[in-house]
């Protein structure tokens, strides 16, 4: 199985949102952040060929984030609570086991991707390669995804992927 990580796109500034008054699991991508994920897209297509399944987080950014990558592979994304910060590894694993394999995307948080890429990687809970906005990687699993059994596939920034398509 692959998991491929993805940090929900560029959202509204945390200050100005909360004068709002809204909670921040309510904050939105911005109109920016919306057109350059949707720009990286295609360049995201050219090393993951197919989705089965793509989990969210149920914060607003988050499902915005899994709404265009999800319907870019035709497919309709999956709220998971376990990917609301803080992040449950313990739920992302119970989810991922159920899964019949092939890749499925996580759509979530920092510093909790990061925290979770670690922790399949190399069984240490501390984070040592944080998303960009927008950014992703991918991580190759022998079997169920279980701490310090995958292997890094790649690990792009937003930017990276938009120059990919730009270079086609």
């Amino acid at each position: 199985m692959d998991v491929l990580i993805v940090r929900h796109a560029r959202a509204e500034e945390r200050r100005d949102f909360a004068l709002s008054g809204k909670p921040d699991s309510e904050r939105p991508l911005t109109a920016e952040g919306i057109e350059r994920f949707k720009k990286g897209i295609p360049g995201l297509k050219r090393y993951v060929l197919a989705l089965h399944a793509v989990a969210t987080s149920p914060w607003l950014r988050a499902r915005q984030t899994a709404a265009i990558l999800a319907g870019t592979y035709g497919i309709e994304p999956e709220e998971l609570a376990a990917l609301a910060p803080p992040l449950d590894f313990d739920g992302v694993c119970r989810w991922l086991a159920s899964q019949r394999g092939g890749c499925v995307a996580l759509v979530g948080h920092e510093p909790d991707l990061g925290e979770m890429a670690s922790r399949f990687l190399c069984a240490q809970s501390e984070g040592f390669m944080p998303l960009k906005k927008g950014g992703a990687c991918l991580i190759g699993f022998n079997g169920t995804p279980r701490t310090g059994s995958g292997e890094l596939r790649w690990l792009l920034t937003p930017a990276q992927l938009r120059y990919m398509e730009a270079k086609k």
